[in-house]
């Protein structure tokens, strides 16, 4: 299963660590395996010196479809959720390292919200950002509903985790969710590019300046953790469960 995520350490490249979406049949939809293992990545390279950034990618024309519908289901009939989500997305706010991304195509549900984290985020023009989460009868995670507001204003905000709206890659540009957009086959080299650019300045004053920048992330954690709640509860609502079946048989 982790086969869906891999662990890359180019050598071109050798203090940037890539964590590649990998499951291009199912749109790269993230699976619990695919969590921990995402969560294993981002916890080494904390670890790691030799490691000063990480680098988030997923396949052409997806990076990825958000998380797989079959657990959603699984755990709205009964089942267990696990802590795999909450393990990566804690992981994911308290990552030391700069955290950069890059889209091409598809950016669903966490597939778009984990840019939210990024401090660097390049996408093809022909990228698509949506978070159908109220659609599925569900609630914004990740943050999202802390942090986009304050990054794009309450309306666009609201457009993208309430209404559920769309942004192509130029209005993801323009409210300040991702940095740059290029062309689909220059996303990869252009995103590891600033990922290297990044990985050859002093270390210690990168993370005090990424630090300042960020802020505390206590309220990011209690937001992610008020979410994940109101979310659970939402799972196992009949309307949701609706929505699942509903989805289900697309």
């Amino acid at each position: 299963m982790t086969d869906h995520i891999i662990i890359e350490r180019p050598e071109t490249t050798p203090h940037v660590q890539i964590i590649r979406f990998n499951r291009p049949e199912k749109k790269n939809a993230i699976t619990r395996a695919m969590y921990q293992a995402m969560t294993d990545a981002l916890k080494a390279a904390d670890d790691t010196p030799d490691i000063r950034v990480n680098v988030f990618l997923g396949t052409e024309g997806c990076f990825s479809a958000g998380n797989d519908m079959a657990d959603f289901l699984a755990f709205a009939m009964g089942g267990s959720m696990g802590r795999e989500v909450l393990n990566f997305l804690a992981a994911l706010a308290t990552a030391k390292k700069p955290v950069v991304s890059g889209v091409d195509g598809l950016a669903i549900g966490i597939g778009a919200t984990i840019h939210l984290h990024c401090d660097l985020t390049v996408a093809s023009d022909r990228s698509l950002f949506k978070t159908p989460f109220v659609d599925l009868a569900l609630v914004p995670e990740a943050a999202s509903s802390l942090i986009a507001p304050r990054l794009m204003g309450h309306q666009r905000a609201f457009a993208l985790l309430a209404l559920g709206e769309g942004f192509s890659a130029a209005e993801a540009k323009e409210a300040g969710l991702i940095w740059k957009v290029t062309a689909p086959e220059a996303v990869e080299a252009e995103t590891l590019s600033s990922a290297a650019k990044l990985a050859a300045k002093p270390p210690e004053a990168l993370r005090i300046a990424r630090d300042l920048i960020r802020g505390e992330p206590d309220a990011i954690l209690g937001r992610i953790a008020e979410e994940a709640e109101l979310f659970a509860t939402r799972l196992k609502s009949a309307e949701a469960r609706a929505a699942f079946e509903a989805f289900m048989k697309r």
